[in-house]
């Protein structure tokens, strides 16, 4: 399998555009779920993210910029440690947004 270092020059946007000024994540019905103790690194999810919206530092994976992501599901679905069912080893992990809403 080939890594995203591998991909031609112009193959992905690796900063995101124009959205800084707006936030595009509040339709959300999804969130993914970010598992740092099960991260292998590999930059998959960061590459295939729509909206650029994979939080990386220092070449790893630190997070998910929820003001932009859309909850598309991409991310987790190409993540190769979250294949199966056991969700306790999975990196990222696609989660019901209104978990995650406050009461008004």
């Amino acid at each position: 399998m080939k890594g995203w270092r591998d991909l031609e020059i112009g193959a992905l946007i690796t900063e995101p555009g124009n959205s800084a000024e707006y936030k595009t994540g509040e339709w959300r019905a999804w969130r993914p779920v970010f598992n740092r103790e099960n991260c292998i690194d590999c930059m998959i999810c960061w590459v295939f993210c729509p909206d650029s919206s994979i939080i990386v530092k220092d070449k790893k994976v630190v997070g998910i910029d929820y003001d932009h992501c859309k909850g598309c599901g991409i991310c987790a679905h190409e993540c190769p440690k979250s294949k199966g069912d056991d969700e306790s080893k999975k990196a990222l992990v696609m989660k019901p947004e209104y978990l995650f809403r406050e009461e008004d």
